[in-house]
């Protein structure tokens, strides 16, 4: 079973801006020193003329109290009037006193400062700063592991989350249809994450920058004597860190703002509207924060060319002929075709076999649990010839959600399906409909659902368990003395018994299959 994430969830739906809903997220805004940012739309499936429209913009937002919990808050931009948050959002992004954290963040925005200038709200969106990507992070910390310069890595935020939190980042959501409404809780809840794991992966990062009030490479000490000082004082001395100095004269600007802000007429000429917006109500950094923004911290400028899609760079060509057939041809993707590769008659041993590839890898899991046999893919990111020589040689049907593998459907007579449901109980449904499968009670939880391997034949009692276990796999003392049978995968070793967890599970998938019925 994968581990679930440790920060525990709390999701506002922002829908109106008279709600009770809105108020929250307006002070939250206003209360946290970083806000992580993620956004969703409809998937376009081919270049267009204009920009997707954002559907939905998530914002994990970290307040500056330590002690407060962070929240998540997802603005449905289909519903709220854009023009009664588009100052809200700017001056948070524009803020100096907030970090913003994304990934990949720069396009979200070109698809953010679109929406919101399509609705009247122009300019939209011109900068994030300070900003921090997470991809970029991700970086720094391997060379923190390795202690020395790396090669930069460019790896999906899935894979980011699994490797510095240790849980895995579903993305089986990320091409639903984000415009319809109402959102599924399913929806809410991936959208939610997405944000929030940006938080998570970030504090990591700094519990790692900042030690117990000291920068690892040794530029500051926090507590040291110079943090009391006033700038005049710290520049009069001569061993203090530019660090510190950087801090004091950020703090004594800050000073400067404010005041002037707050009487037109100051002696320092500045940009009086720009400040009241930057430093209207947001609380600034504190110390620690500041030292990890100053040092990390980036931002992203749109360009004017940026508010433009790019035209496709593929030159037309005349296909009159071929476009009538591969339009035929496609017709017939969506539906099952070819003769039964399960089929005894044709050399099948009764039983269809499947390959899920990584678009629908959690699909595996749920067709092992019900006893079905379900591979994946051999590599991460396997190409399409890997996969369909794969199913190939091991006789198994491939199911997809990749439109684009269709068109190999011919190296493989025919033996590719595409998953057409999004979540997996719903796919699980649609497969076992497509290929008529004849589950039972006593199919459940019978494959080892970690290899898809097969249990041994003959239950191991407590002490052969605890013997097979050594080396690979921790037996819980608690189960020692309940004389618990335990049946070991025959691939892979994995241990298993009859808990709480193989319980739940054969009565989740009594449900789901409807065995009761």
């Amino acid at each position: 079973m994968d581990s679930e994430p440790r920060t525990p969830l709390e999701i506002h739906l922002v829908s109106a801006p008279d709600s009770a809903e809105f108020a929250r997220f307006a002070r939250a805004l206003t209360r946290s020193s970083v806000v992580a940012l993620d956004a969703e739309w409809k998937p376009v499936r081919r270049p267009q003329s204009a920009f997707p429209t954002v559907a939905l913009l998530q914002l994990a937002c970290r307040p500056a109290a330590a002690e407060e919990p962070a929240a998540v808050f997802l603005l449905d931009l289909s519903s709220v009037p854009l023009p009664s948050v588009w100052e809200l959002l700017r001056d948070v992004l524009a803020s100096p006193d907030v970090l913003k954290l994304g990934f990949r963040f720069k396009q979200d925005l070109i698809y953010l400062s679109s929406t919101f200038c399509a609705q009247g709200c122009d300019p939209g969106f011109d900068r994030v700063e300070p900003y921090i990507d997470i991809m970029g992070v991700h970086n720094i910390l391997r060379q923190k592991q390795s202690g020395r310069k790396t090669a930069k890595v460019s790896k999906s935020l899935a894979a980011i989350c699994e490797e510095i939190l240790g849980y895995s980042l579903s993305k089986e959501l990320q091409c639903s249809d984000w415009s319809q409404r109402p959102l599924t809780e399913e929806q809410k809840e991936y959208a939610a994450r997405d944000a929030l794991c940006l938080l998570e992966i970030f504090s990591v990062f700094q519990a790692k920058i900042i030690n117990k009030g000291n920068c690892l490479n040794g530029d500051v000490v926090l507590h040291s004597d110079h943090m009391n000082l006033g700038l005049k004082e710290i520049l009069k001395e001569s061993e203090t860190c530019s660090a510190i100095v950087r801090i004091k004269s950020f703090e004594a600007l800050h000073i400067v703002r404010t005041t002037t802000a707050e009487f037109p007429h100051g002696i320092v000429t500045v940009d009086e509207a720009s400040f009241r917006s930057s430093f209207r109500s947001t609380e600034p950094m504190d110390k620690a924060l500041l030292l990890v923004v100053r040092r990390y911290g980036e931002k992203i400028l749109l360009k004017e060319s940026d508010r433009r899609p790019k035209a496709s760079k593929k030159k037309g060509r005349k296909r009159s002929s071929l476009n009538s057939v591969s339009k035929e041809k496609r017709e017939t993707f969506d539906e099952w075709e070819g003769p039964a590769p399960w089929d005894i008659s044709t050399g099948g041993d009764g039983c269809p076999k499947f390959l899920c590839d990584v678009m629908v890898e959690g699909l595996a899991k749920h067709l092992r649990c019900v006893g079905i046999d379900a591979a994946i893919p051999h590599s991460k990111k396997p190409e399409p010839r890997e996969l369909i020589a794969q199913a190939h040689k091991e006789k198994r049907v491939l199911l997809t959600r990749d439109a684009k593998l269709l068109k190999h459907e011919y190296l493989l007579h025919n033996q590719i399906y595409r998953v057409k449901s999004l979540l997996k109980n719903e796919q699980l449904l649609e497969v076992i409909e497509a290929f008529q499968l004849k589950i039972s009670e006593d199919d459940l939880m019978s494959r080892c659902t970690k290899c898809n391997g097969r249990f041994i034949q003959k239950p191991l009692s407590t002490e052969e368990a605890v013997e097979a276990a050594k080396g690979f796999q921790r037996i819980p003392s608690c189960l020692f003395d309940k004389n618990l049978e335990f049946w070991q995968c025959m691939d892979c070793n994995q241990l298993y018994w009859e808990g709480t967890q193989y319980h739940n599970a054969v009565q989740k998938f009594i449900d789901v299959c409807k065995l009761n019925e």
